[in-house]
């Protein structure tokens, strides 16, 4: 039931990122250059920061984005250093690499061409001050930082089956008992959370999400949660929705109905009360066509080649799952989990940890799945949430509340691991207010281009 591009066709969009990331990195110096010819140094290097960070906002924000390349992230190794993200997210650690980078240049400069424009002690005290001090309130942060007392019992399952032959060698319903036989080889009897990775719940043809309490998978897994109390399974599903007309821009025909194809996650209890959550962020290329309504007339083109301009449905914004026991969670689902301010919106909407479910295979043996992994402490740091990622194949694990990788699984092996995690309803700073940096920089870039234009309309008047 999924709807897929042809080959040629995701591959071509696959590749745009990669001419693209270059192309607006260039973009972002040659308009500090126009601005540079006409204003002094300091303007021109507030300028220069404004433009890089609006890229990154804009690699954050349109059909074609892919936040993992946000400077801010280079901090997810050494996270000890960046405790204040949990008031300026990410942004704030791309602002403090260019405000070093900037004084260290321009010390370096005034000293090889023997140019005093602004003083050299000055220059020098401003760099270790902003170097020093961060990274001093961060350590304080670090060792003095106590989470609020409110455990819960969480199992992260790693059934480490392979993207690329998952539907050649395993049928769902082994899949299933697997990642029943993992959860039941650490599970404890007041576990209340078993997560299960990116469509681990699977049907040939999806499931249908109405008729989902008729699958044999949905009476399976009710059965095995019958020995815990308020037990829950959180888990990746493939899934579908039938409509009687075209009730969204991604609903195809089918037969006299139309379908919507979902990379979901779902939430499922004791009860008979299903919910849903559908990836909102996705892959472009594999999981929908980029500028969609753009490239619509396209639609016949696509449709003979066996592909769709729509892709994937999904939600518009974050939802969150409730346990009976009023316990808020997170689905976050594969590279979701990369964009700070879409994960603190869950937040803001009562999630007290934050799940990753995702299948990281796709990388194989390389940093790819490493960074990925690296990427959700900063999501912890910035929300003082605990992190629970399950990955089909990849790192699995649990990081509290400080970024600190608590437990986690070896790459390429099937494994489960139980952690009490501390759960959390206060919200920090960054939480509430979101990526105020980032409008702070669109604000400098408009008053950049503002005098960029200004300066050439005086000189054709003149």
């Amino acid at each position: 039931m999924h709807a897929y591009l042809p080959a040629w066709v995701s591959l071509l969009i696959a590749l745009i990122p990669f001419g693209l990331a270059p192309l607006l990195m260039a973009t972002a110096f040659r308009l500090y250059y126009e601005l540079r010819k006409r204003q002094n140094i300091l303007i021109s290097f507030l300028g220069l920061i404004s433009f890089w960070i609006g890229y990154e906002y804009l690699h954050q924000s349109w059909d074609l984005a892919f936040p993992w390349m946000t400077l801010g992230n280079g901090f997810a190794n050494f996270h000890q250093l960046v405790q204040w993200y949990s008031y300026t997210g990410v942004y704030g650690g791309t602002l403090w690499i260019w405000t070093v980078n900037i004084l260290v240049f321009l010390f370096y400069w005034q000293k090889k061409h023997q140019i005093q424009a602004y003083s050299q002690k000055l220059i020098g005290l401003l760099i270790a001050t902003i170097t020093i001090i961060p990274i001093a309130v961060s350590l304080v942060q670090y060792s003095t930082y106590e989470e609020p007392a409110n455990p819960s019992q969480v199992v992260v399952v790693q059934p480490n089956i392979d993207p690329y032959g998952k539907y050649g060698y395993i049928a769902p319903e082994e899949q299933l008992e697997n990642l029943i036989r993992l959860s039941e080889s650490v599970a404890q009897p007041n576990t209340e959370f078993f997560i299960w990775p990116e469509t681990a719940i699977s049907s040939r043809g999806g499931i249908n999400e109405e008729d989902f309490r008729q699958y044999p998978a949905y009476e399976r897994i009710v059965s095995f949660l019958g020995k815990y109390f308020n037990g829950n399974v959180l888990s990746g599903i493939e899934s579908y929705a039938l409509y009687d007309d075209k009730k969204t821009p991604t609903a195809r025909p089918l037969g006299d109905k139309y379908v919507d194809s979902f990379n979901s996650s779902t939430l499922i209890d004791g009860s008979s009360k299903l919910q849903y959550y559908h990836k909102s962020k996705l892959v472009p290329g594999v999981e929908q066509m980029p500028f969609g309504k753009i490239l619509a007339f396209m639609t016949p083109l696509f449709e003979h080649f066996g592909g769709t301009t729509g892709g994937y449905g999904k939600d518009t914004e974050p939802r969150v799952l409730y346990a009976q026991s009023g316990i808020g969670v997170a689905p976050t689902i594969c590279y979701e989990s990369i964009w700070g301010n879409y994960v603190s919106e869950y937040v803001k909407k009562g999630a007290q940890f934050i799940a990753v479910m995702t299948n990281d295979g796709w990388w194989k043996d390389t940093s790819g799945k490493d960074q990925h992994m690296a990427y959700a402490k900063l999501r912890a740091i910035e929300n003082r949430r605990w992190v629970a990622r399950s990955a089909n194949t990849g790192i699995s694990g649990f990081i509290n509340q400080r970024g600190d990788v608590v437990q986690h699984t070896a790459w390429w092996v099937p494994a489960a691991i139980s952690q009490e995690i501390n759960l959390n309803d206060e919200r920090t700073f960054y939480t509430e207010h979101g990526d105020i940096i980032v409008f702070i920089a669109l604000a400098g870039c408009l008053a950049a281009f503002f005098l960029i234009i200004l300066s050439k309309f005086k000189k054709m008047f003149n």
